[in-house]
């Protein structure tokens, strides 16, 4: 490092901080109206009992659903009850049912989508 970096305060650290820069992720977020798809992934979150038909519907209907089930692990009658109803949907129309994050997400994927159950980075 020069002198002259020192007098004007361009140490090591602030020349590390000037190789990074800010991404700004909704600059590549793409709306694609033109055309449909024939299949979404759908987010959804399971407060009660009674949102489970609609969670269900979608994976009828094609969709891969990921639910937040958190909010059922204060009562565990419903929280099992949920699974058992999602589980039978996904055993219903060959699917698949997987939970993720500590049993805090479950992702149900309609027919003849599998989920794998390896990691593909990371310890087992």
């Amino acid at each position: 490092m020069s002198v002259l970096d020192k007098i004007l305060g361009k140490g090591p650290s602030q020349a590390i901080e000037s190789d990074y820069m800010d991404l700004d992720l909704a600059s590549f977020e793409t709306v694609s109206g033109d055309r449909p798809a024939s299949m979404y992934v759908k987010i959804a979150a399971i407060n009660d009992l009674k949102d489970t038909p609609k969670v269900k519907d979608e994976v009828y209907n094609g969709n891969i659903v990921i639910v937040d089930i958190s909010r059922l692990k204060m009562d565990k009658i419903t929280y099992e009850r949920v699974l058992k109803d999602l589980s039978a949907v996904a055993n219903d129309i060959n699917g698949d049912i997987v939970g993720l994050g500590d049993q805090k997400y479950v992702i149900i994927t309609p027919m003849s989508i599998k989920i794998s159950r390896d990691k593909i980075v990371g310890g087992a």
